[in-house]
């Protein structure tokens, strides 16, 4: 078997992995590019941050041309307005070789100088650390209390070797081989799988259950170029696709959004209201869980003109027609044992209006969130949700990532399939912002 051969690149943990490696400014920056090659090699997908001082040791351009995606090395690049949530939010694994003593350092004390250490903030992934630097330096008392300050947070450190220094000298602090930097990525992500997979159990049974997620805004043509929509962003229900299929679920995500894929989910993509009707109730007699995520426009054109409108023509008249309603239609349609959850948008009266829609829509959970208040729901990485049931009482989460917001339902979903009361939910409340609550690794 060859190291090339896909064989090998199933076999690994770090197969299908995105991977952010991160590389600092020391001369070991050179074997950096070795850690990347065996990473691409074992199936993982690899984006390279560096720092300005690394670009001193190796150019841009040999990362770029090893990597799955071109180095990323600014915080403020005009491509990518927040790079740094973006790296962190997708990391599966991020990974620093060579860490030198300063980005170790700013690490432990939570300074975001620069892309890399603006990414380290901002990752729920599991972090690997490879320091390298001079045998003095290394053993200085604040480098090794700064390292040991990052293992009592739960980072991973690959010490690093005794060997020959840049400048002739012989010590510790060598950059550990790229070979044992690489090994131990793969058993940092096969252990880290391994515990989600075992909370995923415990939380949520979802083990062997088919899910349907809906997900984003639709969008109802008025004519070629112009159409109604709303300010879904699809962020609510992709993590909800994501975290479902984490804790065992097979998934189907139904998305009116163009946000990546999670990985693991299959994806239907749909962009009317008719379209996402035709694809979530052809999938609903073969779901145990139905979560209608997605905000389905309510009202759409009679008829959609076939060439653009034009203003000089004056104002038009645009006859509107309600949609189907898919939360209605799934509680009509729905199967002994199937549990149906439904989402409302609300701004005024949200409770009550909530709890109105709960009855009409025969649906056995229903997620409210208020949309006017600061940093929830539409547009933003935030949410805050309260959880109605339609068996009477209700489970209330406050502002947290999305990720948490969608194990907090799944969690009420495994309650409604338990028979239990939401009251058995309210202790794990102050539970849910911490990584085995529903958050990003």
């Amino acid at each position: 078997m060859t190291p090339d051969s896909p064989e090998r690149a199933d076999l690994s943990p770090l197969a299908g992995a995105r991977v952010v490696l991160g590389v600092s400014g020391g001369i070991a920056a050179y074997k950096a590019v070795e850690v990347l090659r065996r990473l691409v090699e074992a199936g993982a997908h690899v984006v390279p941050v560096l720092t300005e001082a690394a670009t001193r040791f190796v150019g841009v351009a040999t990362f770029s041309a090893l990597a799955s995606e071109p180095a990323e090395t600014e915080l403020f690049g005009a491509h990518d307005a927040i790079p740094h949530t973006r790296l962190g939010r997708l990391a599966d694994l991020v990974v620093v070789a060579p860490a030198t003593a300063r980005v170790i350092g700013e690490y432990a004390s939570g300074i975001s100088a620069d892309l890399l250490g603006a990414t380290l903030l901002a990752t729920r992934a599991p972090v690997l650390v490879c320091p390298a630097m001079h045998t003095e330096m290394w053993e200085h008392a604040a480098v090794r209390a700064n390292v040991e300050t990052l293992r009592a947070r739960g980072v991973h450190v690959v010490a690093p070797e005794s060997g020959r220094l840049a400048g002739g000298d012989v010590g510790e602090g060598r950059l550990a081989d790229p070979e044992t930097i690489v090994a131990a990525a793969a058993r940092v992500l096969a252990a880290e799988r391994a515990r989600a997979k075992g909370r995923g159990r415990a939380r949520a049974g979802l083990d062997g259950l088919t899910v349907v997620v809906s997900a984003g805004g639709t969008r109802e043509p008025i004519d070629p170029v112009r159409y109604i929509a709303n300010r879904s962003s699809g962020r609510q229900g992709h993590a909800l696709a994501e975290v479902a299929a984490e804790r065992g679920a097979t998934v189907v995500l139904v998305t009116a959004s163009g946000l990546e894929a999670p990985r693991g989910v299959t994806v239907v993509r749909v962009e009317t209201a008719a379209e996402l009707a035709e694809a979530v109730l052809s999938r609903s007699e073969g779901a145990d869980v139905i979560v209608m995520a997605a905000a389905v426009a309510d009202f759409r054109p009679v008829r959609a003109a076939t060439s653009k409108l034009a203003k000089r023509d004056g104002i038009p008249e645009i006859e509107l027609e309600p949609t189907v309603d898919v939360l209605a239609e799934l509680g009509k349609r729905r199967r002994p044992g199937q549990v149906i959850v439904g989402f409302a948008a609300e701004t005024d009266d949200a409770l009550a209006r909530a709890r109105e829609k709960l009855v009409l829509k025969g649906a056995d959970l229903l997620v409210v969130n208020d949309v006017s208040a600061p940093n929830v729901g539409f547009g933003h990485e935030t949410n805050a949700v309260t959880v109605l049931y339609a068996s009477g009482g209700e489970v209330e989460v406050p502002l947290a990532p999305k990720r948490t917001i969608a194990g907090a339902v799944l969690d009420a979903v495994s309650a409604v399939r338990r028979a239990e009361t939401p009251a058995g939910l309210d202790a794990a409340n102050s539970a849910r912002s911490r990584p085995d609550g529903g958050e990003r690794r």
